[in-house]
């Protein structure tokens, strides 16, 4: 009996490891079969990769239309850009406050719109036979001066025809930022202002002001360190808010302002910048420039202009008064010509205490000060 278990034990453990071996056995078949599969499936992937990458792009490309049509006509792309309160993405989704915006340069020509191509690089021009260095600083609209500078010009009646010369996108010079130097001591080493050097588009300075080594900025109305010109005349505003009975100026279509506040006309009317700058170490307060109805009061984008009213005249103008210390207005309040809306300060993207101004008629900016005068 004894041994017939012994003998059905051993046969049980023969069959089991019988089977093992069979298993393991059919296993490296199977995966010998398995990499011989994988091989050929890569070799085929690799002779058609092009093509089922670009099919699966265009497909991908096609839904993408398909779906932007699909929810009531909305893109799933955006398409607004921010410059100084657009929607770059580069900066920050930022309040504007006069979209789509019209620049003229003359408020009596409201129904003309002035095309503006702004350039943000220095570029070649090569003279032509006629051309005198007056003709061709009007013709990119900069000074003779900033083509004198930017070119180690002497004497303009040496600029000859077929002869290469660096034309800047504005009037001023063109630096290039070097170890230990800040925004601020470049507009004091060119003479210019530090608020021009940041608000112009195209030099890329971040929120904290800080530059790096061998960036080259364009310092807007700059001049070079050996050249003293005389200080241009600026109208200096007359802080004429005391109501309704204080001297205004007019303004087309029977609109009147008076300056909202006083100080130092520090930057101008610009394509980049739609306003002045009135400077102010005092901080002293804002007066609406004419009456109306207040659409903006506040900090909308946290950026930017900074604190800000926007005042709705009624008339198809509106102004605004921006990088505010405090604001005494709220938003629906109707004031008058005169009364103290805010006080100056330097919020926002703002380098010094200052009021940025702006007014605009049926969406377009007026320059201010052909207006205020």
């Amino acid at each position: 009996m004894n041994s017939i278990r012994q003998d059905l034990l051993d046969l049980f453990k023969a069959i089991v490891w019988y089977s093992k071996k069979k298993l393991t056995d059919l296993a490296h078949r199977f995966e010998n079969f398995k990499n011989f599969v994988v091989d050929v499936l890569m070799y085929r992937r690799g002779l058609i990769q092009k093509r089922v990458w670009h099919a699966s792009m265009v497909a991908l490309a096609s839904i993408g239309l398909v779906a932007s049509g699909a929810f009531g006509g909305k893109t799933l792309v955006s398409s607004t850009y921010p410059g100084v309160g657009g929607a770059d993405p580069r900066f920050v989704d930022s309040f504007e406050p006069f979209p789509n915006g019209l620049i003229l340069e003359n408020p009596q020509d409201t129904h003309t719109n002035i095309a503006v191509k702004p350039r943000s690089e220095t570029l070649e021009y090569t003279v032509a036979s006629g051309d005198t260095l007056s003709s061709i600083a009007q013709k990119f609209g900069i000074s003779t001066d900033t083509i004198k500078w930017a070119n180690d010009i002497s004497d303009i009646d040496t600029v000859k025809p077929g002869e290469t010369l660096e034309i800047l996108p504005v009037t001023g010079v063109s630096v290039t930022v070097k170890s230990g130097d800040s925004v601020a001591s470049l507009a004091k080493k060119y003479q210019a202002d530090a608020q021009a050097i940041v608000d112009f588009p195209f030099n890329d300075v971040p929120d904290d002001f800080s530059l790096k080594s061998g960036q080259v900025l364009i310092i807007p109305d700059g001049t070079p360190l050996e050249v003293k010109l005389p200080l241009k005349p600026r109208p200096q505003p007359q802080y004429l808010a005391q109501g309704i009975t204080s001297p205004t100026f007019s303004a087309p279509g029977g609109a009147s302002f008076i300056w909202p506040t006083n100080g130092q006309i520090s930057q101008n009317f610009a394509w980049y910048h739609p306003g002045v700058d009135i400077a102010n170490r005092q901080a002293p307060g804002i007066a609406a420039a004419d009456g109306g109805r207040v659409t903006v009061a506040g900090w909308p984008d946290n950026y930017g202009y900074g604190n800000r009213v926007v005042i709705d005249h009624g008339n198809g103008y509106q102004t605004l008064y921006a990088h505010l210390s405090n604001i005494y207005v709220s938003v629906g309040q109707v004031i008058s010509r005169g009364q103290a809306i805010g006080q100056m300060g330097s919020t926002g993207r703002s380098t010094g205490i200052h009021l940025h101004f702006e007014i605009h008629y049926k969406g377009a900016a007026l320059n201010p000060l052909s207006i205020l005068r």
